[in-house]
């Protein structure tokens, strides 16, 4: 492996470097990208180990894959837009445009690697069904949370203190095991279990015919590939057709659905390898190796992830990217089964995968809880809107500009560019020149592009996880030759610059929370229009209600109420029940309000003006006093 020049035609990939006491290793996160490039047989990126040491690629050899291009970069030379995100992060030539966490950024891999090689249909099955693998963010997915996050966490924070960690499984390991065994429900799986039940009754007619099998058929016959392997495999095969259609006998198709034989898990998501095992493989990897050397015992706990473990090793392309990557797989010694740990062990955030979406049924409206929080002085305060008559000149502004250029109706073109109107007016009376702006959750653009070209003095930078929603604006400023905007496709967790101003229009449910979290941890002023308010619920992060006002007030559950009449805005309601939801609404955030005073914040709840712009209609305006 040599260090080569970085060549501007190609994308830079960007992997963390970790070195303690002077030892120089890959994060898991890094060796999970790198297994992922050589299992694709990508080369189109340029590859820089971000590090604070000098001359670290000897020390990686043999853990990096052959035929990189592969550099060195400290820390302090990284791009701006890099530099704002936690690794791994993909940079685009023109360095305006960067992706940012693990399932971004593998996701990218994979679609650019189909791009070079549309033959190789191995790896476009990696995406999935419908190729939503990991798609899904971290903050509402709880198997992206535990596949991304989760496990690597908990097997790093393993590797670090592995005899402390001996006398329990983390729990995102045993959550794993959970879910290796619960039933396999895949596209068009009525099909494959008909064919399942086919085989089962050929199996037991074969044996009566037959008579009595020995020992050594019986082990032979369980070694024969079954549905569930063979539709693996076929979907595994790199140039393979589809096979024809089969037909199933009479008998079998007359068999109820509830009636046919369950699926086995293959892979980590059932049938099919995917992503997910890509990700999973260097973390178990590494915590089997720990667990062997030390407890082997533990494997007892752990059937279906070790089979999971021995099924990946029979892929011969999973067996070279291994041995490409330095990862010496292995068959974990066989012990005896053991009883279940007599004491469950404590969640490390796997388990707790967020409140239960089933909640106690609502008995009644809002009204004792509105009466409530009246009897203790608490009622919604809207501060008079600045600047109710600032409007931008639309008419002036490029087409690239304006909302209408979008695929929207005329009137709904209309209520945007009212909405714009009054984020723009906050902004701009928050914003100073050199200052850095970022809209988050920016969808396609909406809002950042009409603050880049009317702010030019400002730098502004685009947040949003949906890829196709951030390339759509990165062509409309284009359009426009704007140079002082930026596009950041992550998960709001992985965005970690500064800024000065945050802003977001209609963040739905605990979005907003999170966009406030991260403005307060920034000392960065905000303008927030919430939405959604019937998905905020409590989570690893967040707790409801949030001042503390508020909690002495009402239980979770009372502001459950307020979060479900607050979404009751809409035009078509009745006025008296909207005029409640308008309420709810001012209460939620007041409440966000409140807790954002308390971090040195100055902030209001007001009304966009007209207020017919949007049925959610609120802003949340603030910045630091201290």
């Amino acid at each position: 492996m040599k260090q080569t020049e970085a060549q501007t035609d190609r994308e830079s990939l960007y992997l963390e470097v970790s070195s303690v006491n002077g030892a120089v290793s890959l994060p898991l996160h890094s060796s999970i990208v790198l297994f992922l490039l050589s299992y694709t047989e990508c080369s189109s990126f340029h590859v820089f180990l971000v590090t604070d040491q000098a001359d670290i690629l000897p020390s990686l050899s043999g853990l990096v894959p052959g035929g990189l291009a592969v550099s060195e970069v400290r820390r302090d030379e990284l791009p701006r837009l890099v530099k704002m995100c936690r690794l791994p992060a993909v940079l685009e030539p023109d360095v305006c445009f960067c992706r940012a966490g693990l399932a971004v950024v593998l996701r990218h891999i994979i679609q650019s690697a189909c791009q070079l090689m549309p033959s190789r249909r191995d790896v476009a099955s990696l995406l999935g069904f419908k190729n939503t693998c990991l798609k899904a963010c971290a903050e509402v997915s709880q198997w992206t949370r535990l596949c991304e996050l989760d496990i690597p966490s908990a097997v790093e924070e393993h590797l670090r203190n592995p005899e402390d960690q001996m006398r329990r499984l983390p729990a995102a390991i045993l959550n794993l095991e959970k879910r290796l065994g619960e039933p396999v429900k895949v596209h068009n799986d009525d099909k494959i279990r008909r064919q399942k039940l086919q085989q089962q009754k050929k199996k037991k007619s074969d044996s009566q015919l037959e008579g009595p099998s020995t020992e050594r058929e019986d082990r032979l016959n369980e070694s024969r590939p079954g549905v569930e392997l063979s539709a693996a495999l076929a979907k595994l095969s790199a140039l393979a057709v589809p096979s024809p259609a089969t037909r199933e006998s009479s008998d079998i198709r007359k068999v109820k659905s509830t009636e046919l034989p369950e699926l086995e898990h293959v892979f980590a998501e059932g049938l099919y390898f995917t992503l997910t095992d890509v990700v999973l493989l260097p973390c178990i990897h590494q915590y089997l190796i720990s667990i062997q050397k030390h407890t082997p015992s533990t494997l007892s706990h752990l059937p279906l992830l070790l089979r999971w473990y021995q099924r990946v090793q029979e892929l011969p392309s999973v067996l070279r990217a291994a041995k490409d990557c330095g990862m010496a797989l292995f068959s974990p010694s066989s012990v005896d089964p053991c009883p279940p740990q007599p004491e469950a062990p404590r969640s490390s955030g796997a388990e707790q995968d967020g409140p239960k979406l089933k909640q106690e049924p609502f008995i009644g409206g809002p009204r004792p809880t509105l009466t409530k929080l009246q009897e203790n002085g608490i009622d919604a305060v809207y501060t008079a809107h600045p600047c109710p008559s600032w409007t931008v000149d639309w008419e002036s502004l490029p087409m690239a500009v304006n909302p209408t250029e979008g695929k929207m109706s005329d009137a709904r073109a209309v209520r945007k560019q009212q909405q714009l109107n009054n984020l723009l007016a906050m902004v701009t009376d928050l914003a100073h020149p050199g200052n850095t702006v970022v809209d988050f959750c920016s969808g396609g653009g909406h809002v950042g592009i009409v603050l880049a070209y009317t702010l030019p003095k400002c730098q502004v930078i685009l947040i949003e996880n949906k890829e196709e929603s951030l390339v759509r604006a990165r062509d409309r400023s284009a359009q426009l030759g704007l140079t002082n905007i930026g596009f950041i496709q992550t998960n709001l967790d992985y965005f970690t610059g500064n800024f000065n101003i945050g802003v977001a229009l209609h963040a739905c449910g605990v979005a907003t929370d999170m966009v406030l979290d991260r403005c307060l941890q920034a000392r960065a002023g905000f303008v927030i229009s919430p939405c959604c308010y019937g998905f905020i619920q409590n989570t690893l992060k967040f707790n409801f209600p949030k001042s503390t006002r508020f909690a002495e007030t009402l239980s979770y559950k009372e502001h459950m109420i307020l979060c479900r009449f607050a979404d009751q805005t809409a035009v078509g309601l009745p006025l008296e029940r909207r005029l409640i939801g308008k309420r709810c609404m001012g209460l939620v955030d007041l409440d966000r309000s409140w807790a954002a005073e308390t971090h040195g914040y100055s902030a209001r709840v007001m009304t966009m003006v007209p207020e017919g712009c949007s049925p959610k209609n609120n802003m949340l305006v603030g910045f630091p006093t201290t």
